[in-house]
C-alpha cells in the first residue's frame, strides 16, 4: 500500500520570520467610536502599521500585532509563549481562535467605508496541529470572501514562517453604521 500524497508546504512569504517580535507599542487602548468614524477600515490598519494609533488591548495580552494589511486582506503575527499554554502542554486553542477571529474580521473591516463598523456573528476554527512556543512566530492571514452592506464573510489560515499550516477558519460578520 502506498502512502497518501501530501500537499506541498506553502512557500515562505517575504517578511515572515520565525524570530519576529512585536513592534514597540507605547500604548494599548480601544479607540472611541468618534475616532473610528473618522477613517475607513483600511485607513485604520494603515495608521496602525505606521505606529500612529495605539495597539488593541487584546494584542498586548496575546502577544500579537498587525503585520500586513491591504483592502480585503489582513495578516496578524503572534509569538505564542508559555503563558498561552493549556494543561496538556501546548498553546490553548483559544489563542488560534483569537488570531483567526482577528485576521478574518479585520479583513472584512478593511473593506468598510468611513462610518461603518462590524461585529463577529460567528466563526469556526479547525485546529490542524498543535502550536507550541517552539514554533516561533505564527501568521494569521484573513481574506474577505464577500462584503456587502449588512453581512461580510472571510476565511483565514494560521501558518508558521515556512508556510506550515496550524489552523483554518471562517467567519460571518454583521456590518452596521457606527
Amino acid at each position: 500500500m502506498s502512502a497518501a500524497p501530501t500537499a506541498p508546504a506553502a512557500p515562505a512569504h517575504a517578511g515572515r520570520s520565525a524570530d519576529a517580535q512585536p513592534p514597540k507599542i507605547r500604548e494599548y487602548r480601544s479607540l472611541s467610536l468618534d475616532e473610528l468614524r473618522q477613517m475607513s477600515g483600511f485607513e485604520l490598519f494603515q495608521r496602525m502599521l505606521a505606529g500612529e494609533l495605539p495597539g488593541a488591548p487584546i494584542a498586548e495580552l496575546m502577544n500579537m500585532w498587525v503585520h500586513e494589511a491591504e483592502p480585503g486582506r489582513v495578516v496578524f503575527a503572534g509569538r505564542p509563549e508559555r503563558k498561552h499554554y493549556n494543561p496538556i502542554g501546548s498553546v490553548h486553542g483559544g489563542y488560534a481562535g483569537t488570531l483567526l477571529d482577528s485576521c478574518m474580521s479585520c479583513a472584512v473591516q478593511s473593506m468598510l467605508p468611513k462610518g461603518m463598523g462590524y461585529t463577529t456573528l460567528e466563526y469556526k476554527v479547525s485546529l490542524v496541529r498543535a502550536i507550541t512556543d517552539g514554533v516561533g512566530a505564527v501568521y494569521a492571514e484573513g481574506k474577505a470572501i464577500q462584503v456587502g452592506s449588512r453581512i461580510g464573510t472571510a476565511e483565514g489560515r494560521i501558518v508558521d514562517a515556512n508556510g506550515k499550516l496550524y489552523a483554518t477558519g471562517t467567519t460571518t460578520c454583521l456590518i452596521f453604521p457606527i
